[in-house]
């Protein structure tokens, strides 16, 4: 709310933010309403009606001043009446989510008795009532921007938004995507308020159906104290609403494979930099997608009871070939059905209920088919894959209380309920799998790979289930200058059955050889590597002492098994007051109180984060002109993250994660090494590098005793501002700073040597009792719990330095500059232009690792023991350092409109991961290659990069007159130039495969679609 002398400029902005396609801000992040504010002669009434029969009323101060706050989203009447009377209307005025509207009336136009109609060209206003960082993208949108049809592929229009590694999906199998340099799995995702991130691991979450959104709000950052457990981004979907018009439509979309680009090869890459034999023949990894939509929106009852519901049915179909360690066709097929439906009842004038239920799963089913490398030939079956049938259903119930004109209460609740099948038609026990068959001594194989039929290497519960239940309170007051709104936000997730076995017989055979290093050093550990102790630590002796190992050729017998259903309750509370402070400055300030509770199979708390962990939020709004030309925003805020489920499962149950190491003379038809020689080892037989022996975990082992969760602070600086009368530009400055995140680190041998000069005696305690890995904050001093013999514990404070010998803190910081000049849609064109120089550094990717596609939520390699985190600092794997993003619409003629879509990046950073130091050891734990070292030199990360991405994505649109535009056909081509630049390669040196794509940019492809609106 301002009070404002400029009455004539004010009127020009009426639409405010509905037709821009840039930031905006708003009064809580995630939001699913509007509101409408504004001036006018003190002591007449404001009224706004929507066409879904919402109808709000209240008086304009005596400062000239109104607010009509929570307002459903959609197209409103907003009428000035004096003494009862109508004297002034605004008719067509939609709204963004979260964001104020302003509508104003001047004291010359409050004489006459008609409407004035806002045009849609008009210029929107910015939004001064906005103090954070976002990018809403509304449903005429999506309709003629050429994207893939997915919620991550329309987050990728903001800044700061890049696609996270594809080792990652999503539960249904979609990508992932980073914000502002964190990693994948810091995101939330909200469809209309209900928190639906995947609640196992936090790899995306629950989305709409594409033709049933209505807005995407992607959030970057700054959002206020109502929201949290996010400290990369939030993706926060609205969907559709029934208005008092019956809508209903449909749409079918088609890609075909024989206009798609040819996916180019994978070759390996020689030592000296070029070309060497193929890794993958991808020239066939072809599929053609066809989708079919369906809506229906309109009035059960006028004004007062509304329908509307969509649904999609999305088929895929087509084949892939894969590596020469792994010859086989696949031949599979896809269906991904969604579905959405939503109820909005008015109650009363004051009272409004909104129902919602949407789903979106995912089906898979394939055949393996025998392929030759050799030849380039495809032979017959082998073998079905795993089939899997993965996905959610979502029911909520929103509630508004209109109480008086100052006071509002909403409260929702739902759940959300997760299948994870998955069986394997005739899977046969009877063959191990084989772990990378391309390091068979080639003296034993002629040279080639011997391989067998078994495709799976792990099995998973087909029971594992998942339940997540969000519930919420928020009382918004208004008491004059101020609006004070308070509210709870809890969450509990249910992890059902969640586990997984090693397949055919239990194991599966790891073939390995000494690259890197010479066959006469210790396989893991050993004198040189770990000093005069270093029989107390692992370690298997070097393989040229053995039978068939004098070459460097080794095998480990690899064995996971893990099973549990565990449980996690997330509480918050939060109060914020939004005050005006004068004519031009707004303030918000909030303060938040997050509380996490893990559970362990049992149902005891292994982690209890429930002590005050206190979240301020701080921003501010200057309008400089007084006339919503030109605002300076800025907000500084902390941000929590909670562990998602699955951590329970390596951190606080029975996993069993080992590997016994053997020589082999020989190796069979089915790829079975023979003759084999058992490795001596210090435990004699099987070795697990984090002691997971599948003992169950006493849950006060599991964490360190003072633990504290991952919190991020953030810092944001900008203004946007008119330019003419059809252009706004603008800038923003970001910083964030990762002050504490939480993995695991697995030095129990340092435990016990801190043990001992604390002077305990050893017959005290059992030393296997001390276990392999520990949830810790990084970077500083941990208190352990060590079992006694007869009962009780041992308090043990390991310094971050001293005792477990990290030469590194804990650093993860992102800088951010973004510029943007946009054109808004004036009935002809619409256009934006993004340009973001950032750059994220340090040692802590954060939960997850996309340089070694680890996705072991906070259990990462980094941080296990202090020779892996030697020379780890430098830039991040989701650094960008350079992005251009351009997007836009063209209404060539009044049937035709044109529509493009341009990125272009800076390349992703390389990793050069090998053994330990010029000698090329494997100390420590001996995990093997994992070390900041390449070629036996220091290598921090980002020393190289992958080459820049250029994307182009062009799309045309017919609507004829003849059909009244209701009929649109439509064409788009994805990747128009079929530009296929690597973007991520095999970062481990010790290997033939270092350097070799991971994956590379998707290949041109045309999709076509035919439409009816009605």
């Amino acid at each position: 709310m301002r009070r404002n002398s400029k009455t004539g400029q004010l009127q020009r902005t009426a639409l405010a933010l509905a037709l821009g396609l840039g930031f905006s801000g708003l009064a809580f992040g995630q939001a699913t309403t509007g509101s409408i504010f504004g001036q006018a002669q003190a002591g007449d009434t404001v009224m706004v009606k929507s066409t879904s029969g919402v109808t709000r009323q209240v008086a304009v101060d005596s400062s000239g001043r109104y607010t009509i706050d929570s307002l459903p989203l959609g197209n409103y009447t907003v009428t000035l009446q004096r003494d009862g009377q109508t004297v002034d209307s605004r008719s067509n005025v939609a709204m963004r989510v979260g964001s104020g509207t302003e509508i104003s009336f001047g004291a010359q136009n409050a004489q006459t008795l008609s409407a004035v109609t806002v045009q849609a060209n008009a210029l929107p206003t910015i939004d001064v009532s906005g103090v954070d960082s976002r990018t809403v993208i509304t449903a005429e949108q999506l309709a003629r921007l050429p994207l893939a049809r997915s919620a991550e592929a329309i987050a990728l229009l903001a800044p700061g938004v890049v696609e996270g590694s594809a080792l990652f999906t999503g539960p249904t199998g979609g990508s992932v995507v980073s914000f502002g340099g964190s990693s994948v799995t810091e995101n939330a995702y909200y469809i209309n308020g209900f928190n639906t991130t995947d609640p196992l691991s936090g790899f995306g979450g629950l989305t709409l159906p594409y033709g049933a959104i209505d807005q995407q709000e992607i959030l970057s950052g700054g959002y206020g104290a109502a929201y949290g457990r996010s400290d990369g981004g939030v993706i926060s979907q609205v969907g559709k609403r029934g208005t008092n018009e019956w809508h209903f439509g449909g749409q079918i979309q088609w890609t075909p494979t024989d206009l798609k680009g040819d996916p180019k090869n994978f070759y390996y890459v020689n030592k000296d930099g070029s070309q060497g034999k193929i890794r993958q023949n991808r020239k066939n990894n072809k599929s053609w997608t066809t989708t079919v939509d369906a809506y229906v929106g309109g009035p059960l009852i006028q004004d007062k009871l509304f329908l509307f519901a969509a649904v999609e049915a999305q088929r895929q179909q087509g084949e892939s070939t894969g590596a020469n360690v792994s010859p086989y066709v696949t031949h599979y097929r896809y269906d991904n059905p969604k579905w959405y439906g939503k109820l909005d009842w008015n109650i009363t004038d004051s009272n409004i209920l909104e129902v919602t239920g949407a789903s979106n799963k995912s089906s898979y089913q394939g055949t393996l088919n025998k392929y030759s490398y050799a030849t380039n030939t495809e032979g017959g079956f082998n073998s079905n894959d795993t089939s899997t049938k993965d996905g959610s259903d979502l029911y909520s119930a929103k509630f508004t209380s209109y109480i008086t004109d100052n006071l509002t209460l909403t409260a929702l609740y739902g759940e959300m309920k997760g299948t994870l099948y998955s069986s394997t038609p005739g899977y046969d026990p009877t063959n191990p799998y084989l772990l990378t068959p391309d390091k068979q001594n080639p003296a034993l194989t002629g040279g080639g790979v011997i391989n067998n039929n078994q495709t799976l290497l792990r099995i998973k519960n087909p029971a594992h289930t998942t339940k997540n239940t969000n519930l919420r309170f928020d009382l918004s007051y208004r008491l004059g200058d101020h609006t004070i709104t308070a509210g709870i936000d809890n969450q509990t997730v249910h992890d059902n059955d969640d586990g997984t076995v090693t397949s055919g017989p239990g194991y599966a055979w790891e073939y390995n050889d000494s690259t890197g290093k010479t066959p006469t050093t210790y396989i893991t550990g050993g004198p040189v590597a770990n000093g005069p102790d270093w029989q107390s630590q692992p370690w298997v002796e070097a393989p040229a002492g053995y039978a068939g190992g004098q070459t460097g050729y080794y095998v480990a017998r690899y064995v996971y098994n893990n099973n549990s259903s565990v449980r996690t309750t997330q509480h918050a509370q939060y109060i914020e007051d939004s005050w005006q402070v004068n004519d031009r400055w707004l303030l918000k300030l909030g303060l938040r109180n997050d509380q996490f509770t893990n559970y362990n199979g049992d149902g005891v708390p292994y982690l209890r984060l429930t002590k005050p962990q206190w979240a301020p939020r701080v921003g501010f709004s200057w309008d400089v002109n007084g006339d919503s030309s030109f605002k300076v925003y800025g907000n500084a805020g902390r941000y929590y993250l909670a562990m998602p489920s699955s951590v329970a499962l390596r951190s606080a149950g029975a996993s069993l994660y080992t590997r016994e190491y053997f020589t082999y003379t020989g190796i069979d038809a089915n790829g079975v090494p023979t003759g084999l020689t058992p490795i001596k080892s210090s435990t004699g037989g099987p070795i697990s590098a984090n002691l997971e022996y599948g003992i169950p975990r006493d849950p006060k082992t599991a964490t360190s005793t003072d633990l504290k969760s991952e919190y991020q602070d953030e810092y944001i600086l900008g203004f946007d501002k008119k330019l003419g009368d059809s252009w706004v530009y603008g800038a923003k400055a970001t910083y964030r700073n990762l002050r504490n995140a939480i993995d695991d680190v697995g030095d129990s041998f340092a435990i016990i040597d801190k043990m001992d000069a604390m002077g305990i005696d050893p017959a005290t305690y059992d030393p296997d009792s001390i276990q392999g890995s520990y949830l810790i904050n990084p970077g500083r001093s941990n208190t352990f719990k060590i079992p006694k013999i007869g009962g009780g514990y041992y308090d043990v404070t390991m310094d971050w330095t001293k005792d477990f010998h990290f030469n590194t803190p804990l650093k993860r910081k992102y800088y951010g500059l973004s510029l943007f000049l946009e054109h808004p849609f004036d009935g002809k064109w619409a256009g934006r232009v993004d340009y973001l120089w950032s750059h994220s550094f340090g040692n802590s990717e954060g939960q997850v690792r996309s340089d070694i596609g680890q996705r072991d939520v906070s259990a990462t390699v980094d941080w296990d023991y202090a020779a892996v985190m030697d020379y780890a600092n430098g830039s991040l794997s989701n650094d960008r350092r350079h992005q251009i993003k351009a997007f836009g619409s063209y209404q060539v003629a009044p049937e035709w409109m044109v529509s493009g879509n341009l990125v272009i990046m800076s390349g992703a950073p390389r990793t050069c991961l090998g053994y330990y130091g010029a000698d090329q050891t494997n100390p420590g734990l001996g995990y093997g290659p994992y070390y900041h070292f390449c070629k036996g030199e220091p290598s921090s990360p980002g020393a190289t990069r992958e080459a820049w991405t250029y994307r182009f994505d062009l799309s045309a649109e017919y609507r004829p007159l003849w059909a009244d535009k209701k009929l649109a056909f439509n064409v788009m081509v994805y990747n128009v130039f079929d530009s296929q630049e690597t973007t991520q390669t095999y970062a481990i040196e010790a290997s033939s495969s270092y350097l070799r794509p991971y994956s590379a940019q998707t290949p041109r492809y045309v999709r076509f679609g035919i439409s009816y609106d009605f």
